[in-house]
């Protein structure tokens, strides 16, 4: 996926769907404000076409929508190989939707009401995340290998199928084994969400990884604390160093720092 860069006139076509035009025509002005493309769809079925068609840098969709619902949407996409990057927007009381739409595929959420201005932040932190941080070495740990500018995982040389937060998420971790990082952390360094509340949402994301990455998962809960990664059948030490350690193309990277 092409992302524009930051400084760049036009940072890409932004897909908002949405039924509620009052709504939507907000997000449509505070988008095109900075500097953003936007094309506006009020049905899932509608929506699914754009994307098809138009191939947003990023989707917003809401849950909520008549016919083709935002979850089914969802899995829709992902199931079609389309790893665009969507932010979910959901009413207080979808609770049990939201974590679904996080489970089939979606980067982040909304809960309404919110301000516009942290539309754009989300809309402007999952295009970070998509994009990654630059040329980087590859990194790996146990069976996986990681290439941080390509965002591929390969698991015993076979690709695995990850969003661009669930990559940024494990890249994180392996690139320093066997730290162990509380949620709050996790949600700042990988999320850029400091002081966010919904530490939930990091548990939805591991418990993804997990099941795609099945006996290659490097990641473990450390009770009462929160994740590390160490290599599949190593014991990691918090704060220290993985047995195997995680290396990338030219040295060993991400040393308990």
């Amino acid at each position: 996926m092409n992302v524009p860069a930051a400084g760049s006139p036009s940072h890409g076509l932004v897909l908002i769907v949405e039924d509620e035009r009052h709504i939507a025509d907000v997000q449509r002005l505070y988008l095109t404000r900075e500097g953003f493309g936007v094309h506006v769809e009020a049905d899932g079925a509608a929506g699914l076409a754009a994307t098809r068609r138009m191939h947003p840098v990023a989707i917003v969709l809401d849950i909520g929508l008549p016919g083709l619902d935002g979850i089914t949407f969802c899995r829709t996409l992902r199931e079609a190989g389309d790893w665009t990057p969507i932010l979910l927007v959901t009413a207080r009381g979808e609770e049990a939707d939201r974590i679904l739409g996080l489970e089939l595929g979606a980067d982040d959420y909304l809960v309404k009401p919110f301000s516009p201005r942290e539309l754009v932040a989300r809309v402007r932190t999952v295009l970070r995340r998509a994009a990654g941080p630059g040329p980087q070495p590859v990194i790996r740990l146990g069976p996986l290998t990681l290439d941080p500018s390509a965002h591929t995982v390969h698991r015993d040389g076979e690709p695995v199928d990850l969003t661009a937060t669930e990559f940024g998420l494990l890249a994180h971790l392996v690139r320093h084994p066997g730290r162990v990082f509380t949620r709050d952390q996790l949600l700042a360094q990988v999320w850029g969400y400091p002081g966010y509340r919904d530490t939930r949402m990091v548990d939805v994301f591991v418990s993804q990884l997990r099941a795609k990455l099945g006996d290659a998962s490097p990641l473990r809960t450390v009770r009462g604390v929160g994740y590390s990664a160490t290599a599949p059948g190593t014991t990691g030490t918090p704060g220290a160093t993985g047995a195997t350690g995680a290396t990338g193309a030219t040295g060993t990277t991400g040393q308990g720092a």
